[in-house]
């Protein structure tokens, strides 16, 4: 029932929240998860589904997804979405270790990098193009004036 629920809430054609809804919640674009959801089940089996001992069909990729996503991006403890998902602490923890490991093994080579001259090059074109010059030499930009800075 909670599959049905995620598909018709976020996934389905007609869903119940618009993409500027699901970038919200998840913190990456729809199409982003799809890429992610595709690549982490062609690695990894784990995020494929199968059937319980109980001969029913186990967690969805969407959920196993989800679930890591959502505590990753929240920094919610693991056992804080018991009433959510209904599924137990440890399996959630399994599943954002599997969740970890996978996405690790597969973007390691492109994103999980030292930056190169042309990485380097093109976010420095970028933050000048948006006025924040000298950015990457300053990360945290404390000499920018902000207007809506409460200090």
């Amino acid at each position: 029932m909670s599959h049905d629920t995620l598909m018709n809430n976020y996934f389905n054609p007609n869903s119940v929240y618009t993409e500027k809804d699901f970038r919200c919640r998840f913190r990456m674009r729809r199409h982003v998860f799809k890429r992610l959801l595709h690549d982490v089940q062609h690695v990894n089996p784990y995020f494929q589904q199968k059937l319980d001992r109980a001969g029913r069909p186990g967690l969805s990729p969407h959920h196993k997804v989800t679930i890591a996503l959502r505590m990753l991006a929240y920094a919610s403890p693991a056992d804080a979405m018991h009433d959510t998902y209904g599924i137990s602490k440890s399996t959630r923890l399994d599943n954002l270790v599997e969740f970890c490991h996978t996405v690790v093994q597969l973007y390691k080579e492109e994103y999980l990098r030292e930056p190169n001259q042309a990485d380097m090059d093109w976010l420095i074109c970028k933050a000048e193009d948006r006025g924040f010059s000298g950015m990457i030499w300053s990360l945290g930009c404390m000499h920018w004036q902000w207007k809506n800075c409460p200090t």
